[in-house]
């Protein structure tokens, strides 16, 4: 239950206090009221509420998500949680199981939740392996004109780079991204070919006119490195396209002056970089028996010093890579904070979650200035240990001004999928 119904028509909400970094302030946390009229944030006035120093922020953007995958634990468990146990459980289910009524059923019950957490933009990333990519593009193309308005959607094809060529399979595939409006995308790691694979997916991208996002070295064996040739060889091709790269996990293990270099390159080539830590963690280093040393995350505050554009986002949901989460970037930030330690250490990573992940899939920048919607998300929280202690589960979520029914959707929904 929302901790406060607030009244219809005009209000102020007074007493309100936000990120300073998100009005573009200096400082922690600093104090804000809203005045929202018609759906959005004005400088009038209105019916003043005294908010009692909950914190606000503006909708969510998660970046990183597998909305295709979402929701198969009930019938697709991971027996020994590994990365090689996830990768076997999936590609088994996709194939006995998902047809076009399957992924739409599991997408929309994803959407659903991510909507009352109080998000309104999500990349997901759909495996592509013909013939599925003729099954879960047209229905991603259906869902994001269902949830215009309410969240928008991109998709970006997931292919091993060793399916990557120019006159194969994959080049349908890239034709599909196009005709979606979507994002290419592929899952890189060490192979013989790999600087000439990389070149192959720039130029199909450029042909295309198309932005790029890579899985890349989720590992933590310090040999995998092909990070460094993705950065240099964008460098070498003078590509000028968006790309993100998400996970980088062997980073963390490499040597020092390897791992800052390849950061040098990184930032040189403007690469955006998303950090899921959940999955990372859930899955590195997993052995039975014996408690992980490596847990496979990035290195996000030294990409932060570099001027890199570093977020945070959910990754997977509920399904073989991880067997938890809701689509929840207020449960992402909290679990983001005290893993990778962004406390004590400046008063700008609300970016991670809001600004940055924008910027680097180009949708809107969320803002709390006069003429921006009144897609807001409120906690009754009033300071970061406040927030993050609990879940924050009685939070209100606005759309255009109005409180939404943040009413989950019933895990029985999908009981008849899970047979």
């Amino acid at each position: 239950m929302d901790f406060s119904v607030l009244p219809s028509g005009a209000l102020t909400l007074k007493n309100l206090r936000t990120p300073a970094c998100l009005l573009a302030q200096d400082g922690d946390l600093t104090s804000i009221e809203l005045t929202i009229e018609n759906g959005h944030i004005t400088s009038g006035k209105g019916t003043e509420v005294d908010m009692g120093g909950a914190m606000v922020f503006p909708t969510f953007t998660d970046m990183h998500t597998h909305l295709d995958k979402g929701h198969i634990w009930g019938r697709a468990p991971n027996r020994d949680g590994t990365f090689t146990g996830a990768l076997d459980t999936v590609a088994a289910d996709r194939a006995a199981n998902w047809s076009a009524e399957d992924v739409r059923r599991r997408m929309a019950f994803s959407l659903r939740c991510a909507f009352a957490h109080g998000t309104s933009a999500i990349r997901t990333h759909l495996d592509s392996l013909p013939p599925q990519d003729e099954i879960s593009f047209p229905v991603f193309r259906e869902m994001r004109a269902e949830w215009a308005g309410l969240i928008d959607l991109q998709a970006a094809c997931l292919v091993a780079i060793d399916n990557v060529s120019e006159d194969g399979p994959y080049a349908r595939t890239a034709d599909i991204v196009a005709e979606s409006g979507g994002v290419l995308g592929m899952v890189a790691f060490p192979v013989p070919d790999l600087r000439e694979r990389v070149r192959a997916f720039f130029r199909m991208a450029d042909a295309r006119g198309l932005e790029t996002d890579m899985h890349v070295d989720e590992s933590v064996d310090p040999t995998v490195a092909t990070l460094r040739v993705i950065a240099e060889t964008k460098l070498e091709m003078g590509v000028e396209m968006p790309l993100t790269v998400g996970h980088c996990c062997s980073l963390s293990v490499q040597d020092e002056a390897e791992a800052m270099q390849t950061l040098d390159l990184l930032a040189k080539a403007g690469i955006n970089v998303v950090s899921l830590p959940m999955c990372n963690m859930y899955l590195q280093d997993r052995h039975a028996h014996r408690t992980p040393r490596l847990r496979g995350v990035t290195l996000v505050h030294e990409m932060r010093a570099r001027g890199i554009n570093v977020s945070f986002a959910s990754d997977n949901t509920r399904d073989p890579f991880y067997a938890y989460g809701d689509l929840d970037m207020i449960e992402v930030m909290r679990q983001a904070t005290r893993i990778a330690h962004l406390d004590h250490t400046g008063t700008d990573w609300p970016h991670a979650f809001l600004t940055n992940p924008a910027r680097a899939c180009g949708f809107a920048a969320p803002s709390l200035a006069p003429g921006a919607p009144a897609d807001l998300v409120i906690c009754k929280a009033r300071s970061w240990t406040e927030l993050f202690a609990r879940p924050q589960s009685d939070r209100i979520v606005l759309r255009a001004g109005q409180a939404i029914d943040r009413a989950l959707p019933d895990y029985a929904e999908l009981d008849d999928l899970m047979r």
